[in-house]
């Protein structure tokens, strides 16, 4: 028995998952489906969304904050980590901007998280 918090929402539900079968889980505690689903993937393959910073030439600011879009396997965080260090932008980057696509070939992309404008010059 696995007992959990889930974070999909700020209900935070306390879900308990009976991993006694691990082909057919019982989940319990859950308000929605979200609950289930990220019980049933946090017992299976534990997933998380990845955040960072990467380097900007050119802005106003050196580094701009980014995300993957979506959750990644937990096993290929610092995987992930690496390929992004491996990016130098130039200004300007804009919200939403795809920073790295595809990363590791998991079909998520890494994305910025703000607007990091062109630095003025005069």
């Amino acid at each position: 028995m696995r007992e959990l918090i889930c974070i999909c929402c700020p209900l935070g539900c306390h879900i308990k998952v009976d991993d006694t079968d691990m082909n057919n889980l019982i989940v319990t505690g859950n308000t929605c489906m979200r609950g289930d689903r990220y019980a049933r993937d946090e017992v299976t393959c534990p997933k998380r969304v990845v955040t960072s910073i990467c380097e900007v030439d050119g802005g106003e600011i050196e580094v701009v904050s980014c995300k993957t879009k979506d959750s990644v396997d937990k096993k290929l965080i610092f995987d992930v980590l690496r390929e992004i260090k491996k990016v130098k932008l130039t200004a300007p980057v804009h919200e939403g901007d795809v920073i790295v696509p595809n990363v590791l070939g998991t079909g998520v992309d890494v994305v910025a998280t703000k607007t990091v404008e062109r630095k003025c010059h005069g």
